[in-house]
């Protein structure tokens, strides 16, 4: 948390969505017209995802999620289409460029996006810092000229070319009607952010009508003739150099000030910026959701905490905030997962899930409904098994569906689907084993399952055993209606929505899973049913295919799987931990020890974490080069790119050296930073501070000190006060609830209406639309509620104001943080 003294606010943005298909793309020119391509999702020019290569499609479908923090600042979000290249480079297809400004636009929804060109011109990133001054000048006749001074001081921020830091130069051109001079820095090597400081002086032509003033003024004619225009290159040797962006600004803006210095955001080149045809080359279906959350620092979200923590506490359950906020927002499925992480960090979940099922069950006339609908209990219960279940799934699911992607053996059983040459006796046994190994896994999986998740199953069963005394097969339907059908079945088939497989799988795979996910579903629900399940298929290929299952065998396993997760008592245990991935993937990591700079102390090496340790690997499933136990690593931290000249670069300090990785973008090294900052938070001997270069050829580059075990010069970063094995900001989650709250002003005042209503009339107004699809159980406590849901999120608004102000008042339009968009000419 943040000093009060020195409150921070923190922004913080999100990014999830889905690259659904593409179609009518154009055709490969040559005898193969058709070739293999994949999506790309890049933050101005830096790819930070790519999809799998779907094959020789002109409409292929994709299907794959993605979700990550943004860590820096960006202007467009692009997708783009390639074509796979064969002994050559990949081939753009076309791309779909969307403003940062425009995300809201297509937020929450699918839309088809029409493919651009891919215009070399128009793919630029980074800012430059510019200076520019204009001073009379007498020549050696005695006569007054002026003279036009611009300073490029540094970039930020360049891309990558061909995946490393870039030779960049610039070009400094006052342009007129009359004249276009131009001027050229030194070039820069192997960087990404380069430092300048260079001065040019143009001499400018005063009109005939000039008189000598004792104050210098620029007159209006001339301002509007003439513009400075700056462009970056990157330096090619001996081929034509690439474009890196540009920006123009006029000399209006020394109208009233004697110099202007401002960060200007590169843009594309005038025609990179024309529209060209797009018909013929396709579309790409995507959908988005852009979050960007401005977070107070914690002491001002207590009102608001406290407030939901009690909903668990409150009587009846529908008058507490946590229900009227899922009550406003019931068609926005993503207003539950905030309360629910906000309850299961504070360990308040298990109690407000049990009141808000026992209220659901009060409304269920029939056992063989139970927990079917989209309420909020199963909506709750959902999001609760994804968030705390996701190791729970990685250990039962992950290799046996590894396995089965790997072989990928045939398993259509439908006689309409079957290929000529399918043999569907064979088809049958291999997806006879297939299941049977899923199954297999998930019914000896109980001593895996979360506590958390076994004590809501535990009150779901008691519940449903209460409601409905007469029916023996409650107890376990209550519960296999969650674990097989929401969480198990789901699971297995999008594998990759659940970090459980890279990639969507292709299309014969993913039948499989479809196969295989229904019969799991269906097994999981003999153990809840009465009568023979095999009587209720409507496919008789599935009626003839359940046949090969021992069903009195498969009942047994499923309820003591059942009785097994939902009791309450303690678990044996092994007593040793197991060790888990959190995070692994390919990375460039420098040798450890070396003194001296050079590009073959960096290699290609396989960084994994788990809950034990770090370790990098020549190849995934290769034994371990080096490994450093979690409980030695001191510090994480981000390092300059003035150490190596490579950026995303971080470094993991530790007890024996200092380890220097650089990570594929700046997605993957801001994730890599953090997830290592938690788990290693609380470890002992933690660092203070750090040196944010290297010590390289007798010294460290940052501070100049010359002794290797010299203290560091910057303090290390503070990490968040977050649950690390569920990864819960909690001061984030109240602001998004805060944000809910706001959005839905309206909604909230017509339940307050509602409520008022009820209780001036004594009881409910079933006539009234507005308020049916309201659920209160008591007016005045609802009512009440509602006020101080009022109270703390009105505050809260000043306090958002507040902070605001004093952001726009310090961070000046043309800073580093807030640097000018598009022509200075056209910001005037």
């Amino acid at each position: 948390m943040a000093e009060e003294d020195d409150p921070v606010l923190r922004t913080l943005q999100s990014l999830r969505g889905k690259i659904c298909d593409a179609k009518n793309l154009l055709p490969y020119p040559g005898p193969n017209k058709m070739r293999g391509c994949f999506c790309t999702v890049s933050l101005d020019q830096e790819e930070v995802f790519r999809t799998k290569v779907f094959e020789k499609s002109l409409s292929p479908f994709y299907g794959e999620d993605f979700y990550f923090e943004i860590p820096r600042t960006f202007q467009y979000l692009s997708f783009y289409v390639y074509a796979k290249g064969f002994m050559q480079r990949d081939l753009p297809v076309g791309k779909v460029a969307i403003r940062k400004e425009d995300l809201s636009k297509y937020s929450g929804k699918e839309h088809w996006f029409s493919l651009q060109s891919v215009d070399p011109n128009s793919e630029v990133q980074g800012k430059v810092h510019i200076e520019m001054k204009l001073n009379e000048l007498i020549t050696d006749n005695g006569s007054v000229c002026q003279q036009l001074v611009v300073r490029i001081i540094e970039c930020q921020g360049l891309p990558l070319i061909n995946g490393q830091s870039c030779d960049p130069y610039a070009t400094v051109s006052l342009v007129g009607p009359s004249r276009s001079d131009q001027k050229k820095t030194k070039v820069k090597k192997k960087t990404s952010s380069p430092q300048f400081d260079e001065t040019f002086y143009f001499e400018v032509t005063r009109s005939s009508s000039y008189t000598k003033k004792s104050q210098f003024q620029v007159e209006e004619e001339d301002i509007e003739k003439l513009e400075i225009k700056v462009d970056l290159w990157n330096n090619e040797n001996l081929v034509q150099d690439v474009f890196l962006g540009e920006t123009k600004l006029s000399v209006k803006v020394l109208r009233n000030d004697s110099s202007h210095q401002a960060w200007y955001l590169l843009q594309p080149k005038d025609n990179g910026n024309k529209t060209s045809k797009t018909d013929d080359l396709g579309s790409l279906r995507v959908s988005l959701t852009y979050t960007e959350d401005h977070v107070l620092p914690s002491n001002y979200y207590i009102s608001l905490r406290d407030l939901l923590l009690k909903s668990p506490d409150c009587k009846p359950i529908s008058a507490s905030a946590a229900h009227v906020l899922c009550d406003i927002c019931r068609e926005r499925y993503e207003a539950v997962l905030p309360v629910v992480r906000l309850l299961l960090h504070y360990n308040k979940l298990v109690p407000f899930v049990t009141a808000v099922a026992e209220l659901e069950l009060e409304q269920t006339q029939e056992a063989n409904t139970i927990f079917r609908g989209n309420s909020l209990a199963t909506r709750c219960l959902d999001d609760m098994m994804k968030i705390v279940g996701k190791r729970y799934l990685t250990v039962t699911l992950k290799p046996v569906l590894d396995e089965i992607c790997e072989s990928n053996k045939p398993c259509e059983i439908d006689p309409i689907k079957l290929k000529e040459g399918d043999n569907v006796e064979v088809n049958k046994e291999n997806l006879h084993q297939y299941v049977q190994k899923v199954f297999n896994s998930i019914v000896h999986s109980s001593m895996s399952c979360p506590t958390l998740m076994c004590d809501v199953f535990n009150a779901l069963r008691q519940m449903a055993t209460k409601r409905f005394p007469g029916d023996p097969h409650v107890k376990y339907s209550a519960v296999s209606s969650f674990v097989f059908l929401r969480f198990y079945a789901v699971a297995v088939l999008s594998p990759h929505s659940f970090h459980l497989r890279t990639h969507h799988p292709d299309a014969q795979m993913s039948r499989t899973l479809t196969l295989i996910s229904k019969t799991i579903q269906t097994l999981g629900s003999w153990g809840s049913l009465s009568k023979n399940k095999l009587s209720s298929f409507k496919e008789t290929y599935m009626y003839d295919f359940f046949k090969s299952f021992q069903e009195e065998k498969c009942i047994e396993e499923v309820k003591r799987f059942l009785d097994e997760i939902s009791s309450t008592g303690s678990k044996e245990s092994s007593g040793v931990e197991e060790s888990l991935i959190l995070k692994e993937g390919e990375v460039h990591k420098r040798a450890q020890g070396r003194k001296r700079l050079g590009k073959k102390n960096f290699k290609k090496r396989w960084l994994r974490l788990t809950t034990r340790e770090l370790s990098y690997h020549k190849q995934p499933g290769k034994e371990a080069l080096c490994t450093i136990p979690i409980k030695n690593i001191l510090a994480v931290e981000k390092l300059d790119e003035s150490a190596f000249n490579k950026k995303n670069m971080f470094q993991v300090i530790y007890t024996e050296k200092l380890l220097y990785v650089q990570a594929n973008n700046c997605v993957e090294a801001s994730e890599w930073v953090e997830i290592l900052s938690r788990v290693s938070r609380c470890n002992q001997g933690r660092l203070t501070s750090f040196h944010t270069s290297a010590y390289v050829c007798g010294s460290w580059l940052c501070c100049k000190a010359t002794s290797e075990t010299h203290a560091g010069c910057k303090p290390c970063t503070a990490t968040m006060p977050a649950n690390i094995q569920l990864d819960i900001d909690c001061d984030r989650e109240t602001e998004r609830i805060y944000s809910l709250f706001t959005a839905n002003t309206l909604k909230l005042q017509k339940l307050e209406e509602a409520c008022a209503t009820i209780a001036v009339y004594q009881g409910p107004q079933k006539e009234q639309d507005d308020y049916s699809h309201f659920t209160i159980e008591d007016s005045r406590e609802t009512f009440n509620t509602i006020k101080h849901i009022r109270e703390v999120t009105e505050k809260l608004l000043e306090h958002h104001e507040t902070f605001q102000k004093k952001r726009s008042t310090s961070t000046k339009y043309g800073s580093e943080d807030n640097p000018i968009v598009g022509k200075s000419s056209q910001q005037q």
